[in-house]
């Protein structure tokens, strides 16, 4: 699994799409709202917050939902005064979850995570029993479009990534979380524009959940990937198709 992508691309295909959109612009608009409120509303000098208005943007949020947005987050308009929190748990199968979440309400959203894991057979762990297992990354992805991939991971190696891995759709680059923005821009610089930016972790352990757990463990990160607060979702197992068709 390329980092989150893989699993939030499979999920969004499986799901229906008008209600998947639905979530999507208000999980993008927390993104702008905390990026904002974290370095200012100008995204020429907030990387951050230019990452997540492009993102809006591919999504097709209308910009009038991004301007407000933005003006929330730095308190020109009101707006609900967003959290970044990390989760994380256990999953059946011992497999290893790690949630990022924006929350106006800290005590709502825990609750709520808490239930989604206990419901499914999982639990809430400490902070640290978990993420020891994941190593925090920028993440751009790429189509393969005809790009030559010998060539392509070169350019990216010398524009600041430390790894390229592939499939058949898209390279995933992985960089230094300090080297994100630098290296994406040297790699438009080279008429290469990613699908999608930012960051991710990307599993370094990864679990082996026995078979009869697989299907409760996808009903977990659809659970959780529901609920509202829940920005994103990482998991050390590899999520294919045919396990998602399956649950």
């Amino acid at each position: 699994m390329a980092g989150h992508s893989k699993w939030k691309n499979i999920r969004i295909r499986k799901g229906k799409q008008d209600a998947v959109r639905g979530k999507v612009f208000t999980k993008l608009s927390r993104e702008i709202i905390v990026a904002a409120r974290a370095g200012g509303g100008d995204p020429g000098s907030n990387p951050r917050l230019r990452l997540a208005v492009q993102k809006a943007r591919d999504a097709s949020v209308p910009a009038d939902n991004i301007k407000r947005s933005i003006q929330r987050g730095t308190g020109e308009i009101e707006g609900a005064a967003y959290e970044e929190l990390t989760y994380e748990g256990y999953g059946p199968g011992g497999a290893a979850i790690m949630l990022e979440c924006y929350t106006e309400n800290k005590n709502r959203t825990v609750a709520d995570v808490r239930h989604a894991f206990t419901k499914a057979g999982g639990n809430l762990a400490e902070n640290g029993s978990v993420s020891w297992q994941f190593k925090h990354v920028g993440e751009i992805t790429v189509p393969r479009n005809r790009l030559d991939e010998e060539e392509f991971t070169l350019l990216a190696i010398d524009a600041g990534a430390e790894d390229v891995v592939s499939d058949e759709d898209e390279f995933t680059v992985y960089t230094p979380i300090e080297a994100l923005h630098s290296t994406n821009d040297s790699l438009e610089k080279k008429g290469i524009k990613a699908a999608e930016v930012g960051l991710t972790y990307l599993p370094t352990n990864k679990a082996q959940v026995p078979e009869d757990d697989l299907p409760k463990l996808v009903r977990l990160l659809e659970a959780l990937e529901d609920l509202d607060d829940v920005q994103q979702t990482y998991v050390n197992v590899d999520i294919t198709e045919d396990m998602l068709q399956e649950a």
